[in-house]
């Protein structure tokens, strides 16, 4: 099938770490050209020899996404390389395990900048090239916890789950300019990020990381961790000329681990 990608200007958020490097190699292949934002140089750099291998052009882009002023001059580089941007993909790092109560309001602000302020400065300053066109994509990874709010991850919790409403809303307002917002929601798929929170729990409860993953495989249907390319594809069709009537919507890729309808 082709995804209509081919030429497209993608931006990917993250693009250093195991699912942003996923979405980045997949939209790759589809033929688009690949700008990648991350905080680090090294993941970027590993990124942009895989984009390349699957055949297309890329601009890497230290990005630290707390920094709001770094916004304008990232996307003027994206510009003035390929053109404006045609598919965003909003991908953010996480924070650090907490409890909901007794943390520091600092805490709260300093992630609530990074994770939604970000990406709601960065798509309000991408949008007016997509509705010159009258074709955009507006692609937001989230986490299931904001279906099932998972223990000790209060604040990603809590700040992802503002970035539903945001997204669901600006749907609306973009719809008939050729605009699609959607959210997606990794399960526990198999990255850097999975892993670390698992020792965090092994780690706290006193228990082997075997214990805490054979626990955690053991609730989800398919049995297994996802594989960050699973979790590729389904961005790479969000973003296609295919999914033009799918927009507004929140997309489960948790190999059914979500117990709710």
């Amino acid at each position: 099938m082709d995804l209509g990608l081919r030429g497209k200007t993608a931006l990917v958020l993250g693009a250093g770490g195991g699912l942003g490097r996923a979405i980045a190699v997949a939209l790759a292949a589809e033929g688009a050209r690949l700008a990648l934002g991350d905080i680090d140089q090294a993941s970027l750099d590993a990124t942009l020899k895989d984009v390349e291998a699957a055949g297309a052009e890329g601009l890497i882009l230290q990005w630290d996404l707390a920094d709001l002023a770094q916004i304008e001059t990232h996307v003027a580089a994206i510009e003035k390389r390929f053109g404006t941007v045609d598919v965003l993909v909003n991908n953010t790092g996480g924070p650090p395990p907490t409890p909901a109560s007794g943390q520091p309001t600092e805490l709260w602000s300093k992630h609530f900048q990074a994770m939604v302020l970000s990406v709601i400065a960065l798509t309000d300053r991408v949008l007016p090239g997509m509705r010159e066109k009258k074709w955009g994509r507006i692609i937001t990874s989230t986490s299931s916890g904001v279906v099932a709010p998972i223990p000790n991850l209060a604040v990603s919790n809590a700040l992802r789950l503002s970035l539903v409403g945001w997204s669901k809303t600006l749907a609306r307002e973009v719809g008939r300019d050729g605009i699609t917002a959607n959210i997606v929601l990794p399960g526990r798929i198999a990255t850097k990020r999975i892993v670390a929170l698992d020792e965090a729990k092994a780690k706290r409860e006193g228990r082997s990381v075997e214990e805490v993953q054979t626990e955690s495989t053991g609730s989800i249907p398919l049995g297994r961790y996802g594989d960050p390319e699973e979790y590729g594809s389904t961005v790479a069709f969000l973003a296609s000329a295919r999914a033009s009537y799918l927009t507004g919507s929140v997309i489960r890729v948790d190999g059914g681990l979500i117990p709710s309808i």
